[in-house]
Parts: structure tokens; C-alpha cells; sequence
């Protein structure tokens, strides 16, 4: 039973497969037949109208398949189309009943009239003709003809706010030779179709709209129509924020700590200048992606905002240095810049003597140590002077004694001498101590000038330095604002 029922499935099969074949090799001889007949007296060379005074309406769909580049410096557009045109031949009709139901062939596209619909604004050197793919035709004399196409377009590019800038690129498709009295186009879809469309990489889609335009040009009186395709872009903005941007804003922040750097170091300038040369670097990168327009890019302007800043501090930097060396023969720190510099701006922005970053009770108590050595050193002094003083009054008591015994008496001659050469040896002394004790002045006056001056060039740091660091912060806020 069961051989019987396989053989029996096996032959019914084998029938069913003959007849398919039978079937379609029916067609085929009648899809011969109809090819025979249809292009017999055809000819592709005219606007298939019975009535020449008749428009023919051209449908037109456009399928965006994918963003092959968009080159900013050229403004040129690549994209991957499939542009679907559809039209009515009177002279390609047939009555499919008597060609066994056939409704529809296959046939080269290059066999039947076709539109010469063009994009006006292409931008490739290449004006081959399109892509000889086959065109659908049916037994109402409907064509439809589906083509892909590699396109290069010209794009006016805005780079104002490039990385966070958004693109509209025209695709504008019309005839070329038959004006709107012979062939008119019709939109087949209120905007490009994107169902197919594969993700780019840099650029975000955010639709594509048609627009139907009907334009008389000067040449000739008649009116072309055309249907402009509007490609709205927005730049995927990450690649250039990781690249360009954050590494721009982590140097910008370096520029305003040069200015925290000791001034004894001798890397203050190099510093900026280092910096500078950076930021120069990705200004030139940015140059060669964008093209030589008047709009300067948002994050060009942002280069060239913090360029002029570092120069600025570069400069800051040198003249505080100068401040910093004036050393001790420069002329007194003025009275305004010692209560406004000194007294109020050391505080506010807790700068102290120069060599000391931080107040504690160690160094509290080393200093009243100090005090207290300076005063025990004083008392001192003015113990030997007063002391050398009444040695000084004792040997000038003791010459006019000895001076009054020598007229009275005439003896004690040698003793007198010696007393004479002792109080000379303390006079001498007294000088040698007092002109020490003046160069010794004058040391700390001069020593006191420069420290001065080095506090004055350390409050001035300080203070540049947070108000750079104000103008980065500001500077970063408004283009990260820009970009939201």
C-alpha cells in the first residue's frame, strides 16, 4: 500500500511539473509573439502620443539607498539612488486575452521611448546615460522603469556651527529637452522614500520632501517643470567632540596654570608657547576639512578665541616677570599698589610672602622666635654702644685728669699715653661697628624692595590666572550651549 501511494504522489508530481513547463512555454511563445507584433512599426525616437498637442505625465519616485560621501571643501554630494519612472506608451497596448492572460512583459529599456529626465544639479565629470535596465510593460501600456544610479550633486554648505551643524542638499530632477506641454512630472510621494535607506556612519537623516516647481527661464517661453528633493542632514557630532573638541578644551585649561608656575622655574613662556603651537595644529586640521568660505566655523572661532587668550597670557606672563626681577635697585613698590596689591588682593586670593604657601603655629612660632632673636640682638647693641660711650666719657675724664696731673706735677708721662692710645682704639671701634650696622640697614631696606616687588609679581599670577580660568570655563559653556 504504501509503494502505491508514493509511486501514485511521485506521477502526480511528475504531471503537475510537466504542465508548469507547458504553461510556461505557452507564455513564452505568446511573449514572443506579442514582442514580434508590439515592435514591429515601433519606434522609440518619438513622444508616444496618439495627440501631439497631448502631455504625457511622468511619475517620478526617488529611493535614497545610502550617503556614499559628503566632501564639505568641494560641496559635493554622493548618494545611491533608485529613481522609479513610470509612464503611459499609446502605441505599447495589447488585448492580453488573446495572448493567453498575459499582462506584462520584460524588455530592455533601451527598446522604448524614455523621458530624459536628468538631475540639473549634478556635479560629475561623468554624463554617461543611465543604467540600460530592464523596464516593466503592461497591457495598458504602463512603463515602469526602475534604475539605479550613483549621484554626485552640488550642496551649498553652511559650516557655521560645524561639528553640530545640519546640511539641506537639493536634488532637483526634471527634463531636459521637452518642456511642461510635452512632458510634465508628477510626484509620486510627498518626500523621497527612506524604508531602504542603510544608516550612515556621519550624517543623521531627518527626511527628505519634494517640491513640485514649474519655471519659465529666460530662453524660452515655455514653462519646465522640475521636483526638487530636499535632503535634511544632521552631523553626528561625537567623532569630532572626541577629536577636535575635548582635546582643544583639556589645552585651553592648561594656558591659565602657567601663570600658578614659580617664576624661577624659566617655564612660564615656554609653557604658553607650547600650547599655542597645539592649538595652532587642530586650527590647521579644522582648515583642511572645511571649505575657504567667509563663515568661519563654531569651533574655529572657538580656536582662534583661545588662541588669542594664550597669547594674551604669554604676554601677561613676560611683563610679570619683569615685575618679578626687578630686584633691589628698582624704585619703591607705590603706596596704591601696596594698599590695593599688598593688603586687600594678597588676601583675597590668599597669596603670602614669597617662599611660604601656608600659615601654620610652627612657623608662627619660628617667626617670634626670630622677633624675639632680633630684639635680644638690638638690646645688645645698644649695651656695647652704651657701654663703648662710657668707656669713651671715662677716657676723655681720665685725659683731662691725667692732662691737669702732667701740668701740676710733670710725672706720669707713659701712663698717659697708653691711656690715650686705649680711648682712640674704642673710637675707631665704635665707627667700624656703626658703618656695619648701616651697610647691614641698607642690606634688609634692599632685600626688603625685592620682596616686595616678588609678591606684587605673585598676587598679579594669581589673579590672571583665575580670571583665565573664568574666561576658558565661559569660552567651553557657550559652545557646548551652541551645540544643545
Amino acid at each position: 500500500m504504501k509503494r502505491n501511494s508514493l509511486s501514485s504522489i511521485s506521477l502526480w508530481l511528475l504531471f503537475t511539473a510537466v504542465m508548469l513547463q507547458a504553461v510556461e512555454s505557452a507564455k513564452g511563445k505568446y511573449a514572443h509573439m506579442l514582442f514580434n507584433e508590439l515592435f514591429e512599426d515601433y519606434s522609440n525616437a518619438l513622444r508616444p502620443v496618439e495627440d501631439t498637442d497631448k502631455v504625457l505625465n511622468v511619475t517620478l519616485q526617488i529611493t535614497l539607498s545610502q550617503i556614499k560621501d559628503m566632501d564639505e571643501r568641494n560641496q559635493i554630494l554622493s548618494t545611491y539612488l533608485w529613481i522609479r519612472q513610470s509612464w503611459y506608451d499609446a502605441y505599447l497596448k495589447w488585448d492580453k486575452d488573446k495572448y493567453d492572460g498575459l499582462d506584462s512583459i520584460r524588455i530592455p529599456s533601451n527598446l522604448v521611448w524614455r523621458p530624459d529626465i536628468v538631475l540639473y544639479n549634478k556635479a560629475d565629470d561623468d554624463f554617461s546615460e543611465p543604467v540600460n535596465t530592464n523596464v516593466v510593460l503592461r497591457y495598458d501600456g504602463k512603463i515602469t522603469w526602475d534604475a539605479p544610479a550613483i549621484t554626485k550633486s552640488s550642496c551649498v554648505v553652511d559650516v557655521s556651527y560645524f561639528p553640530f551643524d545640519s546640511q539641506q542638499c537639493n536634488l532637483t530632477f526634471g527634463s531636459w529637452t521637452y518642456n511642461g506641454n510635452q512632458v510634465d512630472i508628477i510626484n509620486s510621494l510627498d518626500s523621497g522614500d527612506l524604508s531602504d535607506f542603510i544608516e550612515d556612519v556621519e550624517w543623521e537623516i531627518h527626511g527628505m520632501p519634494a517640491v513640485k516647481n514649474v519655471i519659465t527661464y529666460g530662453c524660452c517661453s515655455e514653462p519646465y517643470p522640475d521636483v526638487t528633493f530636499t535632503l535634511i542632514l544632521k552631523r553626528k557630532s561625537s567623532f569630532y567632540i572626541f577629536n577636535l573638541l575635548l582635546p582643544c578644551i583639556l589645552i585651553s585649561f592648561l594656558a591659565p596654570l602657567g601663570f600658578y608656575l614659580p617664576a624661577d622655574s624659566g617655564e612660564k613662556v615656554s609653557l604658553g608657547v607650547t600650547v599655542l603651537l597645539a592649538l595652532t595644529v587642530f586650527q590647521l586640521m579644522v582648515a583642511e576639512i572645511m571649505p575657504p568660505s567667509e563663515s568661519v566655523p563654531l569651533i574655529g572661532k572657538y580656536y582662534i578665541a583661545t588662541m588669542t587668550m594664550i597669547t594674551a597670557s604669554t604676554a601677561l606672563t613676560i611683563i610679570i616677570m619683569n615685575l618679578h626681577h626687578c630686584g633691589s635697585e628698582a624704585k619703591p613698590v607705590p603706596q596704591w599698589a601696596r594698599v590695593v596689591i599688598l593688603d586687600y588682593m594678597s588676601k583675597i586670593f590668599f597669596v603670602y610672602d614669597v617662599g611660604e604657601n601656608c600659615t601654620s603655629p610652627k612657623r608662627e612660632k619660628e617667626e617670634e622666635r626670630k622677633l624675639e632673636g632680633d630684639d635680644a640682638c638690638q638690646r645688645r647693641h645698644k649695651e656695647v654702644r652704651s657701654h663703648l660711650s662710657n668707656r669713651n666719657d671715662d677716657c676723655d675724664l681720665k685725659e683731662k685728669l691725667n692732662g691737669n696731673l702732667n701740668k701740676s706735677y710733670g710725672v706720669y708721662g707713659e701712663k698717659v699715653s697708653e691711656t690715650v692710645n686705649c680711648c682712640s682704639c674704642y673710637k675707631m671701634l665704635i665707627k667700624n661697628i656703626e658703618y656695619i650696622a648701616n651697610c647691614v640697614r641698607d642690606h634688609k631696606a634692599n632685600r626688603a624692595k625685592g620682596i616686595e616687588w616678588k609678591k606684587v609679581a605673585k598676587v598679579m599670577d594669581r589673579f590672571f590666572m583665575w580670571i583665565f580660568f573664568i574666561m576658558v570655563f565661559f569660552m567651553s559653556v557657550l559652545i557646548i550651549g551652541k551645540a544643545a
